[in-house]
Order: C-alpha cells, then structure tokens, then sequence
C-alpha cells in the first residue's frame, strides 16, 4: 500500500518548478487514518504542510486506502466519486492539477 503522508510530502520534489511558475491554488486533503494535509502552490512555491490551513480552492476527502488505491490505479476516481469513497468539493481544479500531481 502506498503511503499516503509520504505521497503528499514529496510532491514538491516530483513538480518542476518552471511547471507551477505563476500558478497559486490550496488544497486540503483529508484522509482518514493518515491525517490533513494542506497543499500550498503560491506563484511557483510549492509546499505541503500537515495540518488544514487557509481557505482551501479544492477540499479531498478520502481514506487511506482508497487513496492509495487510486494512486496505484486499482480505483478509478470516477467510480469513486460516484460510490462516495472520494469526495472533491471543486473537481475542476482538481483536474487542473491532477496530472501534475501524478494522481493521473
């Protein structure tokens, strides 16, 4: 299974930078048995924080499992919406940022 936290932490290493330049947007992941996390992209400056902070522009909601399961493609994201096994409070952002974030 894949480890949720350490997913999320080492994102700002998997982005080129020249990638999220002039880009700004907060997402707050909530995932059971791993915690909240807040992801930060602030014109080119990507971060991850444990915690929820700011006002979030997409909130995840999801559990461990399912999300390491849509990391390893073993869950579509569609049918996981749709089951409720992952919430997305604004899809078209995550869509916006999903491939960058290799949730794609």
């Amino acid at each position: 299974m894949i480890d949720v936290k350490q997913f999320l932490f080492s994102l700002p290493e998997k982005v080129a930078p020249e990638a999220v330049e002039g880009l700004s947007t907060l997402f707050h992941f909530d995932v059971s048995e791993a915690g909240q996390f807040t992801v930060k992209l602030d014109n080119g400056k990507f971060e991850v924080l444990e915690g929820l902070e700011g006002d979030p522009n997409c909130k995840v909601t999801t559990s461990a499992e399912s999300f390491s399961k849509l990391l390893s493609r073993e869950l579509n994201p569609m049918m996981a919406m749709m089951t409720g096994k992952l919430k997305i409070s604004n899809p078209g952002e995550m869509l916006k940022y999903a491939k960058m974030f290799g949730l794609m």
